[in-house]
């Protein structure tokens, strides 16, 4: 789907095609829209393959010859198979957002692959004091948007991560130990792809393949702060979660060690009545007590209380 807005007197507004000036957002393209960007919008092949590539890296580049330059950041958004699943045990991934610019039709191009929250934003007009006309405050305000995603969704992981813990300490169900595992899976996408939007944000910032304003620097600096904070945030997170899955894995193997200890306490003891019938159940001559019941029973009864008593004694109960 490709979209096109314009900002004028009215404020931003769609607008039926391309104009200079103008933000041009490519939601979910198929091939017919990629050689649209090619052909009629005059884009880099090599900056579309990138575009089009869902593992692509958080990286710059940029072309000497047309001047074009080609950002890509890592969002944050649902995994696609969790999207109908329980609120209560979401889970989440990357995906890549490419941010294109287009000079010499004055133009700057988003493409993302899939639903992006952060183009929807901008999109529907909920998104204050946007300009198509400054293609580069256009950029930082969309990282901006993009790294204070990031710290929402390390604060509802944290909020999950609470609640689970809550159960776990009630009982250890294999669902809530998956759910840790699809967090921690979540924090280790977040840490990656957030080091990876910091040093594309600090190549944005020296390499000047963008030119920005002085009132750009003040905005650059607020991704700067919302970024590190996010990484921070992931990393006392992760730290947080390994610690907290290691003691009760640490928990487990004590319970389990605890059910084993009791399985063979109770197969020592309940041996000796068998022992002890064994000896009466063999055609031996003379053995004492052997046409009575009664001390039979008795013996065993003090032989596995002796038992006992040796084992606890020992610590072993």
């Amino acid at each position: 789907m490709i979209e096109c807005f314009k900002t004028g007197p009215e404020g931003t507004v769609q607008v039926p095609s391309p104009v200079p000036g103008c933000w041009i957002s490519v939601v979910s393209p198929d091939q017919h829209e990629r050689a649209w960007l090619e052909d009629e919008i005059g884009v880099v092949p090599e900056f579309v393959r990138s575009a089009f590539d869902p593992e692509e890296s958080s990286h710059t580049d940029f072309d000497d010859d047309t001047r074009q330059a080609l950002v890509i950041v890592d969002c944050p958004v649902i995994e696609d198979d969790q999207e109908s699943d329980d609120p209560s045990a979401v889970q989440y991934e990357t995906q890549p957002l490419t941010l294109l610019f287009v000079p010499e039709r004055d133009m700057l191009i988003t493409v993302s692959l899939r639903r992006n929250e952060t183009i929807e934003m901008f999109s529907s007009g909920r998104m204050r004091n946007v300009n198509t006309n400054q293609r580069a405050r256009l950029l930082l305000q969309m990282l901006l948007h993009i790294s204070q995603r990031y710290l929402q969704c390390l604060r509802n992981i944290d909020r999950q991560f609470n609640r689970n813990e809550k159960i776990l300490r009630e009982t250890l169900r294999d669902e809530e130990l998956i759910k840790m595992l699809g967090f921690q899976k979540s924090l280790v996408y977040f840490s990656t792809s957030l080091k990876a939007d910091e040093a594309t944000l600090m190549r944005i910032k020296s390499r000047h393949i963008i030119r920005l304003y002085e009132e750009d620097e003040d905005l650059l600096d607020d991704v700067f702060i919302e970024i590190r904070q996010a990484i921070e945030m992931a990393n006392i997170y992760t730290n947080i979660l390994e610690g907290t899955m290691d003691t009760f894995g640490t928990i487990i193997t004590n319970n389990v060690n605890q059910v084993m200890r009791t399985l063979t306490v109770v197969m020592l003891v309940f041996s000796v009545p068998t022992i002890v019938f064994s000896f009466y159940g063999m055609n031996v001559d003379d053995l004492p007590l052997s046409f009575t019941w009664l001390e039979p029973i008795g013996l065993t009864v003090c032989l596995m209380l002796l038992a006992l008593g040796v084992l606890r004694r020992k610590r072993i109960i």
